[in-house]
Formats: structure tokens, sequence, C-alpha cells
């Protein structure tokens, strides 16, 4: 029953991640810069935040303590930090490769280079090499495959779709440039899981093991707001958008929105520590479980894809080999711990 419950928060969280970009088209009147880091706000700092206080008030612990965590733990908190600001360039471009790809074939693209290589770089760099079972590889292997079968979906839509169709779905449809963004935007944001990694002993003696990730998230979260603010900013001054933030009449929808989107978002990694603490007697699970989210993300993303209509007018034959790539899919989540047995 544990291990359908830690699966079952961790789709939920998945499912939230990959609602997050839908609030956002309900924003008005800003540009790009201004609610990415108004929603950032919410996302990487405010709900984080919470989070990690949860953690500690667990074990009657305060703000205070925290800190104190963070400040005894130097060396980890940096390096969490730091990936976390390699992380915030993927988190940059994670959002260009849909504006370039749509929600479903860019998520796709960059969750699974995502999914790949923060599975198997996190144990790499923090010394956990042996955590990598021939179940764990196995598992990221298949995920990449369905993945990549989505990916083939996606560029038959693209060459089958007149540009005018494309540009119905998807504004900005680039699919070259998409894929380069995409691909940069997965190997970056890898660096969540790495330094997550590097985090894993901030927490205090006593915490829930549901809870135990989050200070450690908190952290990386942190490092990205640092980069994504910096090159909001440095946006916000090149395209002269400062005073999207002077419109007073759009505070009151615009927040609201941010602040929706930002906790779809965060909710993702809330329900990955909430799971991972239902799955202890997996270890197997534990280490796969950053591949889990990512798969899971793919898969609900597409489906908010079919739903936006952005597979509208492409072939059966299209459609059938974006069915297959998500079973794939939602088997690979389940394979590891089959193979465990």
């Amino acid at each position: 029953m544990e291990l359908v419950i830690g699966l079952l928060i961790i789709a939920i969280g998945a499912f939230c991640q990959s609602s997050s970009y839908v609030p956002i088209n309900k924003i008005k009147d800003w540009s790009w810069e201004s609610y990415w880091i108004v929603q950032g706000v919410f996302a990487w700092l405010l709900f984080p935040l919470i989070g990690a206080l949860m953690s500690v008030s667990g074990t009657g612990g305060s703000f205070g303590d925290l800190l104190s965590l963070i400040n005894s733990n130097p060396k980890s908190a940096w390096m969490t930090i730091l990936f976390g600001m390699l992380w915030g360039v993927g988190g940059l471009t994670f959002g260009l490769s849909m504006r370039y790809l749509g929600v479903a074939l860019g998520q796709s693209i960059a969750l699974g280079t995502c999914s790949g290589l923060g599975a198997i770089l996190g144990p790499v760099f923090t010394g956990h090499a042996s955590d990598l079972t021939t179940a764990v590889i196995v598992g990221v292997v298949v995920t990449l495959i369905g993945i990549a079968i989505i990916g083939i979906a996606g560029a038959m839509k693209s060459a089958a779709l007149p540009e005018e169709e494309k540009k119905k779905a998807v504004k900005d449809f680039n699919f070259g440039k998409g894929i380069f963004v995409a691909l940069l935007a997965g190997f970056m944001s890898a660096c969540f899981n790495i330094g997550l990694s590097f985090g894993e002993g901030l927490f205090l003696e006593g915490t829930k093991p549901i809870f135990q990730t989050l200070p450690a998230t908190m952290l990386v979260t942190f490092g990205g707001f640092l980069t994504n603010a910096a090159y909001c900013f440095f946006q916000n001054n090149k395209n002269k958008t400062w005073n999207d933030y002077g419109k007073g009449r759009l505070w009151a929808n615009n927040l609201v929105f941010c602040a929706l989107a930002g906790l779809l978002w965060y909710s993702q990694f809330f329900g990955l520590s909430l799971g991972k603490g239902f799955l202890t007697n997996y270890p197997v699970l534990i280490t796969f479980s950053w591949c889990i989210l990512m798969a899971l993300n793919v898969t609900f993303s597409n489906v908010w894809g079919i739903i936006l209509k952005e597979w509208k007018g492409v072939s059966k034959k299209t459609v059938a080999v974006l069915v297959i790539g998500l079973i794939v899919l939602v088997f690979s989540t389940f394979l590891p711990q089959l193979m465990a047995k």
C-alpha cells in the first residue's frame, strides 16, 4: 500500500506541474520577463520556504533552526545553491522550449533529457554511483525510449502540418530552434536533482521522511531564482518593460494567476518529497524517483497538449505513435521495482 500511495502522491505533483503553465495564459498585458519573475517569487521563494519551514516545524523547530541547519552545513548548502543556479538556466530555456514547440513537445524533449541525466548524474556527483543498479539504469533507458517516441510523434506533426496550422497551435512554432533550446533546457535542468543529492542530509534530526528533502529543495530553487531574476531584470531593462510593474489595474488579476502557477509548479517537488517518504522500503524507486517524476510530467504535459488542441489536425498514425510513447512512459515508472523483485 505504501508503494501505491508514494507513486500516487508523485503523480499528483506531476499533474500539478504539468498544469502550471495553464494559469499563465490568463496573465494580461505583461511581457514574458515580467510575469516569469513574478511567478518565480512564488514558485522558487515563497512556497519552497513554506515547505522548508514545515520540515523543521515537525521537530519543534523554527525559522532560526532552519538557518542554523544551513549554516552548520556550509559546503552542502553552497553546492546545493550552486547547482540550483545552474538549474536556473534550464528553467529559463525551459520556458522558451514551450514557446517554440508548445506545451506537449517542448516539455517532452526538455523533461526527457532532464530525466535521464538527472537520475544518473545525481548519484555520480555525490559519490553514490553504486545506487545506479541495473534496474535503475534500465528504467532510465525505457523512460528515454518513451520520450524519444513522443519526440518522433512531434517530428511527424511538424512535417505534416502546414505552417499556418502550426502557428495556430503554437504562435512562435520553430522546430529547429525549439529542439536546440529544449535539449539545453533538459541538460541544465538536470542540475536540480544533482543539487538535491548534495543537500540530501540537510534536515533536522527527527524530521519525518516525507519532509526531509524540503530544505534542500528550498536552496535549489533559491539558486534558480537568482539566475532567473538576473536574466528577467536584464530583459526588463533591454526591452524597456519596467512599466509592467507599474500597471496597477493588472496586479490583482496577474498576481492571482502568477501565485497559482507558482503553487502548481512547486507541488511537483513537494509531492516528490512526500512520495519518497512512503518509498523508504523501496531503495530502487528512491533512486529512480526523479525519473518517475519527469516521466509523469511528460505524460501529463501531453495530456494538456491534447486538451489545448496542440495535436489537432495530425494524422491517426501520429496520434498512435504519441499514445505508444505515453504507454511506454507509464510502464517505465513501474519497471525498476518489477525488476528488483
